[in-house]
């Protein structure tokens, strides 16, 4: 028995230094950010945003941030530096919802102490009628909350240990360009009318006009619950909304559903709403037929290429397609006619364009 003691006690020791390795290890070099900022030099891969973007809204050096859905995706966070002087931190969520944008917001002004000088958001319109409480995939709330102590899940974790330690010191292209954080896996290549339009499929026709006022109710419930209240409780920061510039079939989309009128009058809500706060400007993409009809722009329906968002942050620069009070009725205007009058059955004329 006393041998078997023994190698149950040295077990036990060897098990307990492993366990104490691997968290020392995770706590140094912490790639999910829960601790403190990246370390200089460490090859960090960075491309889970659901568990990655709360440390780095703590921990990284910013004074802006851009957020939104995979529509911010393309961006680059250098071009804020070159054009306005804003060192911006992209904090992206794929499918993002209003109570996604409130969650890192609520951690961002957190951390920030001193403020932040701009919120740059992407608007989808078609997520605000979610429920105000949903978000688009599950959070993991340890890593959410501001308890240092329950992240267990995190430092004694198979897969943060292999996949996000030590396999980006192996292998280089498992190493992430800080200015280009979440960059789609698509090449320039896939930016084609050919390949969007392979893979595009309309959407089924409704029988009846929808109501104007479908998705009013959601909208002003997220406006009030997810949105205003970060803009109200920080006057001194600038939110910048811009509404994405999907592509025309986007809208092919809303007239089969025959949504027209309830979306353009969705629009027209959250912007005058929006505009009702001196710290908000706003800019609208989706009329502009240089971009929207031409689907060479596109890797599919709705996803721009990088040039596009480059062309978007010009214009955050020199406020070309910003909407007022005085325009943007007349913008949304130009928008519904865009969507009403389009011929949609040429676009698919010379497919291969």
């Amino acid at each position: 028995m006393t041998q078997y003691k023994k190698w149950l006690l040295l077990f036990l020791a060897a098990l307990a230094a492993g366990l104490l390795a691997v968290t020392a290890i995770v706590l140094i070099v912490d790639p999910f950010f829960q601790y403190h900022a990246p370390l200089q030099g460490y090859p960090y891969k960075v491309d889970n945003q659901l568990t990655q973007n709360p440390g780095m809204a703590r921990h990284l050096e910013y004074d802006s941030v851009l957020l939104g859905s995979s529509m911010t995706a393309s961006f680059d966070t250098d071009w804020f530096e070159e054009k306005m002087g804003l060192n911006t931190v992209k904090l992206s969520y794929n499918g993002a919802l209003p109570k996604d944008e409130a969650n890192i917001m609520d951690i961002i002004f957190d951390a920030k102490k001193d403020g932040v000088r701009t919120v740059f958001m992407a608007i989808d319109e078609n997520t605000f009628s979610a429920d105000v409480n949903e978000t688009k995939f599950p959070i993991p709330e340890y890593l959410y909350d501001k308890d240092p102590f329950n992240n267990i899940q995190y430092v004694l974790n198979k897969d943060v240990l292999l996949n996000y330690i030590l396999k980006p010191l192996v292998d280089p292209t498992e190493r992430t360009d800080w200015s280009q954080l979440y960059k789609p896996w698509w090449t320039d290549e896939y930016y084609t009318k050919a390949n969007v339009l392979m893979y595009y499929g309309p959407a089924p026709e409704a029988e009846e006009e929808m109501p104007e006022t479908l998705f009013l109710p959601g909208v002003k419930a997220n406006l009030d619950q997810n949105i205003c209240p970060y803009i109200e409780a920080h006057p001194e920061t600038e939110f910048v909304f811009f509404y994405p510039p999907y592509s025309i079939l986007y809208w092919n989309d809303v007239m089969r559903q025959k949504e027209l009128d309830a979306v353009i009058t969705e629009l027209e809500y959250m912007t005058e709403r929006l505009l009702d706060h001196e710290n908000v400007r706003i800019f609208c993409f989706q009329n502009r037929r240089d971009i929207v009809c031409d689907l060479n722009n596109y890797a599919d329906y709705t996803h721009y290429h990088a040039d596009v968002c480059r062309y978007i942050v010009d214009c955050f620069a020199d406020g070309e397609c910003e909407l007022t009070k005085e325009n943007y009725r007349d913008v949304f205007a130009d928008l519904a006619d865009l969507a009403s009058t389009y011929d949609y059955e040429a676009i698919y004329d010379n497919w291969y364009e």
